[in-house]
């Protein structure tokens, strides 16, 4: 048996020391620059992968670029984002697995620009997969593609617009209900905020209504002399933001002008009226509400357009932290 443990142990260190001497004779082989950038290549095509994959499927880093969020989100923060709160999605605009998709309401969330959809689709796709496999470093496309809002209405629920506030009718009941006290009453977020007066807005309308008359051709002798004064009342230093109240007032005023003109007619109609959300659909609305690209101009936006669910900033260490009760 002796014998039999001692030719075992022979062959052992001789095949360790075989290794050894492989091990030493590969170490001391010298390695080429053309082998030497290959493998750096290889580290970085895997780690971009990887990255990617991470992106793609489980969460993306997202930095906010617009002040439409503000104070909630400023220009600048970097946020996590959840990609598996809704659904994982299989490749950008691609469908959803394992998830229903379904947004709750008042949630802060990440979804493709519906107005960036009549864009070459290829171009578009590999913009979206670089700026995913750089963690948002590198963004090659300068438009906003990409926006952050919060979720206003659900399905069944109507939402117009008046003097920047929103009025909400939910689903089920039959009167609307100023936004503020709507939260309030049922608990939600407070942050959606006003930076324009509303008292500011009696000259703000009168200033899109003569716009929309001057359109129409109406000449400056016959604008009305009550809507002059509330525009010759308003302030020259003041930095106007709410586009969607200027555009409803145009509109108005194009009517006023040509109480024929249909097309007139339909616009302000549309403004007038609000936006119903259908099923399959959210509103979403940016908290600055005076000054925010958001549903107000494209409307509601269906499940297969949202990303994912905003979880904390992560940058600037001193804003950094969840974003849920803000």
């Amino acid at each position: 048996m002796t014998g039999f443990f001692d030719k075992v142990q022979a062959i052992t260190e001789k095949r360790l020391t075989l290794r050894k001497a492989k091990k030493a004779a590969k170490k001391a082989k010298k390695k080429t620059f053309k082998s030497e950038l290959l493998d750096w290549l290889d580290a970085i095509v895997f780690a971009v992968v990887v990255v990617f994959l991470l992106n793609q499927f489980i969460f993306q880093m997202f930095v906010i670029p617009s002040p439409s969020m503000q104070k909630t989100l400023m220009v600048g923060d970097r946020v996590w984002v959840s990609k598996m709160a809704y659904g994982i999605e299989l490749f950008p605009y691609g469908p959803k697995i394992f998830g229903s998709g379904e947004v709750d309401r008042d949630e802060i969330i990440t979804f493709y620009n519906p107005e960036d959809a009549d864009r070459n689709p290829i171009i578009s796709i590999l913009t979206k997969v670089i700026y995913m496999g750089t963690l948002g470093f590198v963004n090659l496309d300068k438009s906003e593609w990409l926006l952050v809002k919060r979720t206003a209405a659900l399905a069944g629920d109507t939402v117009t617009f008046k003097n920047g506030d929103a009025y909400i009718k939910a689903s089920g009941t039959g009167e609307y209900v100023k936004e503020a006290d709507f939260r309030k009453d049922n608990g939600y977020s407070t942050a959606p905020n006003r930076l324009i007066e509303e008292d500011t807005y009696k000259a703000y309308n009168a200033m899109g209504i003569l716009d929309g008359l001057s359109k129409k051709g109406v000449s400056a002798n016959n604008m009305p002399s009550s809507l002059v004064s509330d525009y010759q009342s308003l302030d020259r230093n003041a930095y106007f933001t709410d586009y969607y109240g200027y555009n409803q007032a145009g509109f108005l005023g194009e009517r006023m002008a040509d109480p024929t003109d249909s097309q007139a007619r339909s616009s302000w109609t549309k403004y007038n009226v609000g936006s119903y959300v259908p099923e399959g659909y959210i509103l979403p609305l940016g908290d600055n509400r005076d000054n925010s690209s958001d549903g107000r101009y494209f409307g509601p936006i269906p499940y297969k357009l949202i990303i994912g669910r905003v979880q904390s900033i992560v940058w600037p260490l001193s804003r950094a932290g969840s974003v849920n009760g803000l």
